[in-house]
């Protein structure tokens, strides 16, 4: 009769552990000896960020500066109505006869809705010149960047 011997079954860990006696016993070099990497210019990408930086700040600026100039354009508005209300007022403080009265006050009325149209307009152009200039500036950065990005991922193609 012959005697063989028989291992109890292995778990996992017993495998591991004669395949490598200590975790961090292993070659790096090796396991990534197939692998390709090619980390990017940080130079570059430093550059990159900070010109859309840039770029969103100039929008900032810019839409500040729009909603400033429609702020100022309101209040001048404002103070046209109030002269305009007051010099109503004081017509209205005159003898006159009731027809007079109705007539001055429909032509008040009218200049007043043509003023309001207009200067609705008026603040609708200034607020979109805004906007539209702000979005100018991150739209151009973004064709920018975007090109930019191209050409750093050839130059990488190509080390």
């Amino acid at each position: 009769m012959q005697r063989t011997m028989t291992r109890p079954p292995q778990t996992g860990t017993a495998l591991m552990s004669e395949a490598r006696p200590n975790f961090f016993d292993f070659d790096v070099t090796k396991m990534m000896a197939d692998f390709r990497f090619r980390p990017f210019d940080l130079e570059a990408l430093m550059a990159y960020q900070r010109r859309n930086i840039e770029a969103l700040s100039q929008a900032n600026q810019l839409a500040v500066e729009g909603m400033q100039a429609v702020a100022k354009r309101q209040i001048e508005i404002t103070r046209q109505a109030i002269e305009d209300v007051s010099a109503l007022l004081r017509d209205l403080a005159q003898p006159a006869s009731a027809e007079d009265r109705i007539a001055k006050n429909t032509e008040y009325a009218k200049q007043m809705l043509e003023k309001s149209v207009s200067h609705g307009r008026e603040i609708t152009m200034l607020a979109t010149k805004a906007g539209s200039e702000a979005a100018d500036v991150l739209r151009k950065r973004a064709t920018e960047g975007l090109d930019e990005f191209r050409d750093l991922a050839k130059q990488q193609a190509v080390r």
